[in-house]
């Protein structure tokens, strides 16, 4: 499986309920050194879908998972509306314009055949979601949003025979809700013990080095676990519209020259300048975690930021 950078630039609301972890953190300024070379050739990006080519500049018609419908194909989510704090059924189809027929053939795509992310509006609630599919193209996965307020569910696939795409649609979970300020930047983050260190930048328009090093009680991790193929994969949503990228590693493990960690580094392309938050999955120990970051990229400043010391996460998690 080519591992090389894909990036699907989407927004994104995702809840979930199985195998939470909570990842609390913050950002770093984005710094502007020349971007390394990539790591992987040869892999292809569909124009117009959000996706790019690794190392290569954004998409020629924009950013992904902004639109519900693109290229032929819908995002049918028949879950529009949940309540905040219950466990309920997420639902959705992606339908073929035109015949109105669900998709039932689907090219898998780092072990699966749909990716789903959740996020809040504010950024701070987020899920990367396997949901099951029947046999009549309906996917489905339980869910249970923490807060109420409004969310955003990218649906991240390639159907048989056709380009990879994002698929972007609103979901609203009902009851009292008080937005929070996008969590203050911070160059670490910590979740449930272990300590991960972002260096590296975002630049708008060109390609550049994100490095994250995970640790736990002081000591540098070496044995991650592969996870959906990688050491790590990393999701950046841009505040403001939730446009995603989504981006994975350089190397890949069994390649020869990749190793378990500490350091897992990735080559990316932000689309403008703005704030970013960016959700780092690793696998250790046989459980995924999340650790989330905010970055400014291109001389954004921090007026959307909580003003307060501690960082307005609420939650970031991880299900499966």
């Amino acid at each position: 499986m080519n591992t090389g950078l894909r990036i699907a630039v989407f927004a994104a609301a995702l809840a979930a309920t199985f195998g939470t972890a909570y990842g609390v953190g913050g950002a770093v300024d984005a710094i502007s050194p020349e971007p390394k070379g990539s790591a992987h050739d040869g892999h292809e990006g569909a124009a117009g879908t959000g996706h790019e080519e690794h190392g290569g500049g954004p998409a020629a018609t924009g950013p992904g998972g902004l639109e519900v419908s693109k290229n032929g194909y819908t995002l049918d989510l028949r879950t529009p509306r949940v309540e905040a704090g219950e466990k309920a059924a997420l639902r959705f189809a992606v339908v073929r314009v035109g015949t109105g027929r669900n998709v039932t053939a689907y090219q898998r795509e780092h072990g699966k055949e749909l990716h789903l992310i959740l996020a809040s509006r504010d950024l701070t609630v987020y899920r990367h979601l396997h949901p099951t599919r029947a046999a009549d193209g309906t996917w489905s996965t339980p869910v249970e949003l923490p807060e109420a307020g409004d969310y955003r569910v990218f649906a991240d696939f390639k159907p048989e025979g056709g380009e990879a795409l994002t698929l972007g649609a609103d979901l609203a979970a009902s009851g009292t809700y008080e937005p929070a300020g996008l969590p203050r930047r911070s160059a670490t983050a910590e979740v449930d013990g272990y300590e991960v260190t972002l260096d590296g930048s975002l630049v708008p328009g060109r390609a550049g080095e994100l490095t994250l090093k995970v640790a736990k009680d002081g000591k540098p991790v070496s044995d991650l676990q592969p996870y959906l193929g990688s050491y790590g994969h990393l999701v950046a949503l841009r505040s403001g519209d939730l446009a995603y990228l989504h981006v994975h590693p350089n190397g890949e493990p069994g390649d020869g020259r990749t190793r378990p960690g500490p350091e897992v580094s990735f080559t990316a392309t932000a689309p403008s300048a703005g704030a970013y938050r960016l959700f780092l999955d690793f696998r250790h120990d046989g459980k995924v975690r999340t650790a989330a970051f905010t970055v400014h990229v291109g001389g954004a400043t921090d007026e959307s930021e909580t003003s307060h010391g501690e960082p307005a996460e609420r939650e970031a998690g991880h299900a499966h």
